[in-house]
């Protein structure tokens, strides 16, 4: 049984097939929240479906362009959709707080660790947060992939045991789910498996991502230390019982990787943040990637792109152009420019604020 939970319903699972609200099952999901709570489990609430509810109650102008109608319709929609949660947990005296986040929000360490102390100190004080990504506020190219991202960013910042995904299919098949004998793959053990495959590229009707990001993201997280859970969130009690034996209940589980510290998960998850490339030569990547810690030198900088601070995010690149890490700089481009020649210098990035894209990190 898990401690500590992040809970992401999905869009498809809380609104009917015209787009309202799908009270019932809202109301369910919430009286399964509320038994978790009172068993004293530290519970995130991550919810879409804003902008769902606000195409059931706006008629949006034909001219409006697609960001716009975006900004209009989660505007509404989010007011409807937290008083209805709020109604729902009022029920079983309970208290819940919005916090609504963009990408940018995370953008800093100093930012993250503000949006860490918010959490934790609702979590004191008995108080179930619903977070959501803002919407009315964000910009295409600033905003997360969709709310499976900012749930797998949620669960690491805050050192969850587990993150359950609710989607309305019972998790990852390994075919098309409507054909005869396809079926659900169980567990997933490798932060590297290829499952595009196996996954339909289609999205929802009322969601922004599909089922292939929510198998990147699992991954993700799961390599984090974290056990991920993609489940069926319209199957009665799923909450419950995915806490109390989720090998009892037909659903992909993500076996969790080795926990890494803190600042890594911040920077696992900073990616777009990168203000600079550094590229490396087959030595340095080879060490890298070795079984010892090992910071990035300068003797193994083939070229630099872009100008960065001290503490600026670096993307480093191979030899053949692939993204194989980030890491913060540890000083900067100038300084990295004046001893690019002495092998002996410093090292640009510092094993413990390096991230690699791998099992190995």
């Amino acid at each position: 049984m898990f401690k500590s939970i992040i809970i992401k319903i999905g869009s498809n699972v809380l609104t009917k097939d015209d787009g309202t609200l799908h009270f019932d099952r809202m109301s369910h999901l919430v009286d399964q929240i509320a038994e978790l709570h009172q068993k004293n489990k530290k519970i995130i609430l991550v919810s879409s479906g804003a902008v769902a509810a606000g195409r059931s109650m706006v008629q949006v102008n034909r001219k409006t362009d697609t960001v716009s109608s975006r900004q209009l319709l989660s505007s509404v929609g989010q007011v409807k959709l937290l008083n209805t949660y709020s109604g729902l947990f009022e029920n079983h005296q309970i208290q819940c707080a919005q916090v609504l986040v963009t990408k940018q929000d995370f953008r800093s360490r100093e930012h993250y660790l503000n949006m860490k102390n918010c959490l934790t100190t609702l979590w004191d004080n008995g108080i179930v947060p619903i977070i959501n990504e803002n919407d009315a506020v964000s910009v295409t190219a600033l905003m997360f992939t969709d709310n499976d991202e900012l749930a797998g960013l949620l669960a690491t910042m805050m050192s969850s045991e587990a993150l359950f995904i609710l989607s309305n299919i019972n998790g990852i098949y390994n075919g098309d789910p409507k054909a005869e004998g396809t079926e659900v793959i169980r567990t997933i053990n490798s932060a590297n498996a290829d499952l595009s495959e196996y996954i339909s590229t289609t999205k929802s009707n009322f969601g922004r991502g599909g089922m292939l990001t929510k198998c990147h993201i699992a991954q993700k997280t799961a390599a984090s230390g974290i056990s991920v859970h993609i489940a069926n969130g319209t199957r009665e009690n799923i909450l419950v019982d995915l806490n109390k034996n989720a090998e009892s209940i037909e659903h992909t589980r993500f076996i969790p990787g080795e926990k890494y510290p803190a600042v890594k998960k911040w920077i696992a998850y900073s990616e777009a943040f990168a203000n600079a490339e550094v590229h490396i030569n087959e030595g340095a990547y080879e060490a890298l990637n070795s079984d010892k810690a090992t910071s990035l030198l300068l003797a193994g900088v083939t070229k630099l792109n872009g100008d960065f601070k001290k503490g600026d995010l670096l993307k480093i690149i191979t030899e053949d152009g692939n993204a194989v890490g980030i890491g913060r700089a540890k000083y900067d481009r100038k300084k990295a420019n004046d001893h690019m020649d002495d092998v002996k210098y410093q090292p640009l990035i510092h094993y413990d604020y390096l991230y690699l894209f791998s099992e190995k990190n």
